[in-house]
């Protein structure tokens, strides 16, 4: 008469013990990882010298987050928060804001951390909210000496990330009756830097009464704000 391996058998019984305990653990690692709120997306100030107001209206990049909040799925923390350029901290975030009136300077350690961070996939949003333009195509020659800003036409995709603007950019604020220009500059064929000239969608984001914006134009510029920002993280 056969005898049965009966230790093959039990080591048999083990093994399958052991992969239906670990199956039910990375059950629940991923359960309670799924309940784990994601990491938001904060959109930081750009603090630079110069004398430029770098700090105007802070309530722009609360009221843009709010809005994105209530019309895309996109989790953004709606706070205000700045950041040195020559500190670190740029790296953590995915997309930098840069408006002001005035005067820019950054100093050879900051130019070169700029760079190091777009080129590494950060992005940079520059609103000249007027008086701006002459001081920052003078200092972003500086990060991308090989390059000039380009116009970026109106069938890029910026204007259609999310909300469809087939003529470009929307005039928000009105400042010498110039038509409103959208520029950009690149790395390795990817926009990392998008500058708005006379149209100044960040005074449209800021509380109704600091510049009394019509609702209407408000409502564009959160609009070309939120494709701005989908633009950023998706590319």
């Amino acid at each position: 008469m056969k005898r049965k391996n009966y230790l093959f058998v039990d080591y048999k019984s083990f093994i399958m013990k052991k992969i239906i305990l670990l199956i039910i653990l990375c059950a629940s690692v991923l359960q309670v990882y799924a309940q784990q709120p994601k990491s938001s997306v904060k959109l930081a100030r750009v603090k630079y010298s110069g004398g430029g107001d770098w700090y105007n209206d802070p309530s722009g990049e609360v009221n843009l987050l709010k809005f994105i909040r209530q019309n895309t799925n996109i989790n953004v923390d709606p706070v205000y928060e700045f950041v040195d350029l020559s500190s670190d901290n740029i790296f953590l975030y995915p997309l930098l804001f840069l408006t002001g009136h005035g005067n820019v300077n950054f100093t050879d350690a900051e130019v070169r951390r700029l760079r190091a961070y777009l080129q590494n996939g950060g992005f940079l949003y520059i609103d000249d909210d007027y008086g701006l333009d002459g001081a920052i195509r003078r200092e972003m020659k500086k990060v991308f000496p090989e390059q000039n800003f380009v116009e970026i036409p109106f069938s890029h995709g910026i204007y259609s990330a999310h909300f469809k603007f087939p003529n470009g950019l929307p005039k928000v604020h009105e400042h010498d009756l110039k038509l409103p220009q959208g520029f950009g500059l690149f790395h390795d064929g990817r926009m990392c830097v998008f500058y708005t000239y006379e149209t100044n969608p960040s005074d449209g984001w800021a509380d109704p009464d600091a510049h009394s914006d019509p609702p209407e134009k408000r409502e564009l510029s959160f609009k070309i704000g939120t494709n701005i920002l989908v633009w950023a993280l998706t590319h």
